[in-house]
């Protein structure tokens, strides 16, 4: 129980249809998951099947890419909300960060987190290990941290997943006052323990229930 108390139970499969939807919340219930993660088009439907419950209604931001406009992510997480969110999982500008264009990186992270705080909602921000060096990580690290945002996340599950040694450094490199949200590509009971032992706070994964 312990275990599911740090998962977030994900379905962001583009082919993921509502049926499918029902059952991550029927699921997520049953077995104490602290939030279900779903595209956009069906947080009315999570949030309506959640209400009342312990588990978090949670959508993503940006998703996967990181690259629309700030103006657009804002609109996003004001939607999110609308529509009964309590958390959201934004995607940092990745191309920006790439082309060291960090001060973009930072006003579109600090935008974003504003808002989302100012409504209410919990927001985690993925940076895309994967595809980072470890300079980029460690910058992307500070300006999360630097944000206020409640967590840091790994990844979206579409270029890589999360590694034991990138949750130890990340959750070094923001300290105490972030947590840490590990993603992509935990299949396993055993690395899931792995990633919580190097300091993971949440488990974002589609394999919840195999996990436990």
């Amino acid at each position: 129980m312990e275990l599911a108390g740090k998962i977030d139970h994900t379905l962001l499969k583009p082919e993921a249809a509502e049926k499918d939807i029902v059952n991550l919340c029927h699921e997520a219930v049953k077995y104490g998951f602290a939030s279900v993660c779903v595209n956009p088009t069906y947080i009315c439907t999570a949030s309506r099947l959640l209400h009342g419950t312990r588990v978090a209604a949670s959508t993503v931001v940006g998703f996967p890419l990181g690259a629309v406009l700030t103006e657009i992510k804002v609109q996003e997480v004001l939607a999110a909300k609308a529509y009964g969110a309590r958390e959201v999982d934004a995607v940092m500008n990745i191309s920006r960060a790439k082309s060291g264009d960090w001060k973009t990186v930072q006003r579109d992270m600090e935008t974003v987190v504003r808002t989302a705080q100012s409504c209410g909602l919990k927001i985690k921000f993925i940076i895309e290990t994967g595809l980072l060096d470890q300079d980029e990580k460690k910058k992307a690290a500070f300006i999360v941290k630097e944000s206020g945002a409640d967590f840091i996340k790994t990844s979206t599950g579409f270029y890589g997943g999360a590694a034991v040694e990138d949750v130890r450094n990340l959750k070094e490199w923001v300290g105490p006052s972030v947590k840490v949200k590990a993603s992509g590509g935990i299949k396993t009971r055993e690395f899931a323990i792995e990633l919580v032992k190097a300091g993971a706070d949440r488990l974002g994964t589609s394999s919840g229930l195999s996990l436990l």
